[in-house]
């Protein structure tokens, strides 16, 4: 059976900007070299030109890739999405995989490379980088790994199941968590709050109501959620969202 191509009709796109929230499909990626590190490309979809508090973005190492060197006030998160990068921190060197993730407080020393390779693609990772308010004490860096962070049930709900990759800590500056819908799962209330989001689609589909305004969304789709947008979200299709 030969399925058609499927695709947007020329000069439309899912994406949508406006000063409350953003939706940055992959249609609509733009690929750049990150300044500062060794043969590595982002897409940058958050930042503070739009008006958030943060940056996020995807990056694409290739062989013998090297990161920037740290700027002191910015504190960092990463996620491996593929692949395998080399993290130096601390006098120490680990080897991170898919899955598995790490919290560079603002002012540590880290490193994160990868091996020799004529792939153009050697890992993947999802970076948010944030400018670090003062809290009551400077938090310690933190490797984790997803597969040993238990799934709660959200609100009691369990097709809503929330794993919270970083302590929950006030000397900690941001939360970073990763949630899974089952589908027909869904958030029990429009929320709307103080905190903002940058979100990643990991798998699945969904619509998602942003403002006054709802969208499909799916995987390799960005969000970005301002302080008290009205946001929420309903898990659709025949896997489940993450």
């Amino acid at each position: 059976m030969i399925e058609p191509v499927r695709s947007l009709p020329f000069g439309t796109t899912r994406s949508r900007v406006t000063g409350q929230y953003a939706l940055i499909t992959p249609d609509t990626h733009v690929w750049a070299p990150l300044p500062g590190w060794k043969n590595a490309q982002a897409v940058t979809h958050i930042s503070p030109e739009m008006g958030a508090r943060f940056a996020q973005y995807t990056v694409v190492l290739g062989g013998g890739a090297a990161s920037a060197p740290v700027r002191l006030e910015i504190e960092h998160f990463f996620y491996v999405l593929s692949g395998r990068i080399q993290l130096t921190i601390a006098g120490g060197k680990r080897e991170l995989s898919e899955g598995q993730f790490a919290f560079i407080p603002a002012g540590d020393l880290y490193q994160i490379t990868t091996r020799e390779s004529a792939e153009t693609e050697v890992a993947r990772l999802a970076l948010f980088e944030k400018r670090l308010h003062l809290g009551p004490a400077a938090p310690p860096a933190h490797v984790g790994d997803q597969k040993s962070v238990a799934a709660e049930s959200f609100q009691g709900d369990p097709a809503l199941r929330l794993q919270t990759l970083l302590p929950v800590d006030p000397c900690f500056d941001m939360a970073v968590n990763l949630f899974t819908y089952d589908p027909g799962g869904h958030l029990p209330q429009v929320e709307v709050h103080v905190m903002e989001h940058g979100l990643l689609m990991l798998d699945g589909t969904g619509i998602y109501r942003l403002g006054d305004e709802w969208f499909p969304v799916q995987r390799g789709d960005v969000i970005w959620m301002a302080s008290y947008c009205p946001q929420w979200f309903v898990a659709m299709g025949k896997s489940p969202a993450r």
